[in-house]
């Protein structure tokens, strides 16, 4: 289209890589952000917060952080981002906050995601998030059960609470 009237969109929006609205109703909370981004063999948990030249990441968590606490699967299954949100959840509690609101940029929230795991292994650390309860994964499955790391997660977790208290 080319006139007076057309006007063209942000480049993020038009590669498809931002939701400038969804993205206003988040900054308009004024709470930390937590965003949840997963790859083919990785998940990624930040904490950001707004500032007017640019966002700041208050702390960054990797799922492959998890091979330091001894975990040999894979870094982004279910347990793994269960796991990786704890670890990311503990550092930010550390840092001083207290609360966010979870950012999942363009994915379709889907009951039991890895990105609801992620959300729980943050809510378990200690940091207050709004979610209801039924898109959170099953339990078992949170915990490995149906892949056999239900020792193994357990044992992680306990390192990750010892590490970071």
């Amino acid at each position: 289209m080319h006139g007076k009237g057309h006007k063209v969109a942000f480049k993020r929006r038009r590669q498809g890589k931002t939701d400038y609205r969804q993205r206003l109703k988040l900054l308009k909370s004024r709470k930390p952000r937590i965003i949840v981004r997963k790859s083919n063999k990785n998940i990624r948990i930040q904490f950001a917060s707004y500032e007017p030249h640019g966002d700041l990441i208050i702390t960054t968590t990797l799922g492959s952080e998890l091979k330091k606490y001894g975990w040999d699967g894979s870094f982004c299954n279910t347990p793994a981002s269960y796991l990786a949100g704890y670890l990311a959840g503990k550092r930010a509690s550390k840092k001083g906050i207290k609360e966010g609101i979870l950012d999942i940029g363009l994915y379709s929230p889907r009951k039991g995601a890895k990105i609801f795991a992620a959300l729980k292994g943050v809510v378990d650390a200690g940091i207050e998030v709004p979610y209801s309860e039924d898109i959170l994964p099953d339990d078992d499955r949170i915990r490995g059960a149906h892949i056999g790391k239900d020792a193994q997660f357990e044992e992680i977790k306990k390192k990750i609470e010892e590490e970071h208290g």
